[in-house]
């Protein structure tokens, strides 16, 4: 297959695949691109030194439809570094409140940077789940990846999550870990990876964790870049393409979410919001509906090629893989 003649909103439709809303779940909280760390893979292209990130009102608006919808079963706040931004903690406490589980898209080295020693315990204290970015339990991958010196912060951070009671058993208190692949290629089978992972962390550095979620990355921004500066961008997209599964499409998270831009604008995805392409292919805020309960099921889902990455192989989500796939 050549991935060029058939663009991947065209692929879906020859396939007749209904990729439509099926009912909203999950709202994805993006509060901006100031981060501690400037990964390689990011598809964000967040750092230190970017400036956009959600104010208050936004975050209070949020928080005022979260209180009006129902149905709503997680919010998922993400960056950047999430909790660098104002409205991470009012956030979450309003959602706990609600009783909504929240999930903190965490890169662990945020523990040590000024302002943020009590964070650990925040997050046990209202039962937040976490998960945490280590692209490799080897220190050379996740520092090619993410800089010198995180390696060691990381299992620093673990391991204190681990003391609060995070990742064990019968705690309740949820610690999942996030694997990127650091090239141009598929992440391995989730399953087996996984038990990769908690056999070297335990043996190593005596950690424990739930779930490890392999994430393939989006050909957007950095990684992007990325690609074409290795001259690799046509072989990773027509691998992704003749990776196509249909049982990931049909599974994808976008069926099932809606993306908060720290601007206040609405996304079907994390991915697409950093393309700039609005919910549904239509320009619509936080300040245009009354409730999240007010964005339509059935509603078409604005598509483009660098979404093969989420169909290929055992497909991909924020949360991990979509199917069961051997490699």
């Amino acid at each position: 297959m050549n991935y060029t003649r058939i663009p991947f909103k065209h692929f879906v439709n020859n396939e007749s695949l209904a990729m439509t809303r099926q009912g909203l779940k999950t709202v994805q909280v993006n509060v901006g691109k100031l981060c501690n760390q400037a990964c390689l893979h990011c598809h964000v292209d967040a750092g230190p030194k970017r400036t956009e990130r959600m104010q208050k009102n936004v975050g209070e608006r949020i928080i005022k439809l979260l209180e009006r919808s129902s149905g709503i079963e997680t919010v998922d706040i993400t960056g950047g570094a999430p909790e660098l931004n104002e409205n991470f903690r009012s956030i979450a406490l309003a959602a706990r409140a609600f009783d909504i589980e929240v999930i903190d898209r965490c890169n662990l080295t945020v523990f040590f940077e000024a302002g943020q020693a009590d964070l650990p315990n925040f997050l046990c204290e209202n039962k937040i789940r976490v998960i945490a970015s280590l692209p490799c339990y080897s220190k050379e991958n996740v520092e090619q990846q993410r800089g010198t010196g995180v390696f060691k912060k990381s299992i620093e951070a673990l391991n204190l999550l681990n003391e609060l009671g995070y990742g064990q058993v019968g705690s309740g208190l949820i610690l999942d870990l996030v694997y990127n692949p650091i090239g141009a290629f598929l992440p391995p089978e989730q399953s087996k990876l996984e038990q990769k992972y908690k056999q070297e962390l335990q043996e190593l550095f005596h950690i424990s964790f739930n779930q490890l979620f392999t994430i393939t990355n989006v050909p957007i921004s950095r990684f992007l870049h990325q690609l074409r500066r290795e001259q690799k961008y046509d072989e990773y997209m027509n691998l992704l393409a003749t990776s196509f599964n249909l049982q990931a499409a049909e599974a994808v998270m976008c069926r099932s979410l809606v993306s908060v831009g720290w601007t206040g604008e609405l996304y079907d995805c994390d991915f697409n919001q950093m393309l700039e392409m609005p919910l549904g292919g239509v320009r619509k805020t936080i300040w245009d509906i009354d409730s999240f309960n007010d964005i339509p099921i059935a509603a078409e889902i604005a598509f483009a090629d660098h979404c093969y990455a989420c169909t290929a192989g055992g497909g991909s989500s924020c949360g991990g893989s979509l199917v069961a796939v051997g490699r």
